[in-house]
């Protein structure tokens, strides 16, 4: 009897479906089905090969990708395509379109704070790097248009720096750009980091490290998280110190640039420095 009751509990359950050994490739066939059991959405390739069903969608990406550029793409499928490398063997397009619809555009997805990335549906720590990763390149790309070039006849090149930099940060921060004799970028340095509506800074700082790079002159830009870029009652007490002080010292402050989400605004231009 032992034997028997082991004989039915291996058993499946009354109304189970099975399958006979001599079916062949049933799993296969479940799988082309989208049988999410059997592994689904496998579909057959040019070599007869079963592959994930988004294979020749991830290809077809690529190669419009490849014809057109990026002008040829939607926001959605350029952040699908950043994704495969992060998700190798899930259809991207479903968490792209949730980290669009959780931050707005592109620049928000690449620039979200890791807190906030990992709360979407999808999003992992490899999602995480790999969008860092491509903030870093855009860092980099927009910094090599205006380092070492003469600022105020590369201004349009300057601002698009500051804003890929800040314009997407969800705190305050502070950059002094330090500037030659010829108005020439010789260094780019953050000078504090804050909150969403302060940062501290030391005007004192920013000074001895201009006399350290032998800077004859500096912009000052810091961003508001808030995406409205006019400047603060603080804001215009901050910058008269750090003018005084440097006027002190001979060092001159070309502006002070507050980076908004879609907008800057000028101290020169409103008036606040003369």
């Amino acid at each position: 009897m032992q034997g028997l009751e082991d004989l039915e509990a291996r058993l499946p359950p009354p109304g189970a479906e099975t399958r006979p050994a001599s079916e062949p490739r049933y799993r296969e066939t479940a799988r082309l089905k989208g049988d999410a059991a059997a592994g689904g959405g496998l579909v057959p390739g040019d070599d007869g090969q079963l592959r994930p069903h988004y294979w020749g969608h991830r290809e077809r990406l690529r190669q419009r990708f490849l014809a057109g550029g990026h002008a040829a793409m939607p926001e959605y499928e350029l952040l699908e395509m950043l994704l495969f490398n992060a998700i190798p063997r899930v259809d991207t397009k479903p968490l792209a379109k949730r980290l669009l619809a959780a931050f707005g555009d592109l620049n928000g997805v690449i620039a979200a704070p890791e807190a906030r990335l990992l709360e979407v549906e999808g999003a992992t720590d490899k999602v995480y790097y790999q969008l860092r990763l491509a903030e870093a390149f855009a860092h980099r790309m927009a910094r090599a248009k205006v380092l070492q070039r003469h600022v105020l006849s590369s201004w349009d090149a300057l601002m698009d720096y500051c804003k890929t930099v800040m314009a997407h940060r969800d705190t305050e921060q502070f950059r002094a750009l330090y500037l030659d004799r010829k108005n020439n970028l010789i260094a780019d340095e953050a000078q504090g980091e804050g909150t969403v509506d302060h940062v501290p800074v030391y005007p004192r700082e920013i000074v001895k490290r201009a006399l350290a790079l032998n800077a004859s002159a500096l912009i000052l830009v810091h961003n508001h998280p808030s995406g409205d870029p006019s400047p603060s009652n603080e804001d215009i007490v901050m910058t008269d110190r750090i003018a005084d002080a440097c006027r002190a010292v001979g060092i001159t402050i070309h502006d002070h640039v507050v980076i908004g989400k879609e907008q800057d605004a000028s101290f020169r231009q409103l008036g606040y420095l003369a």
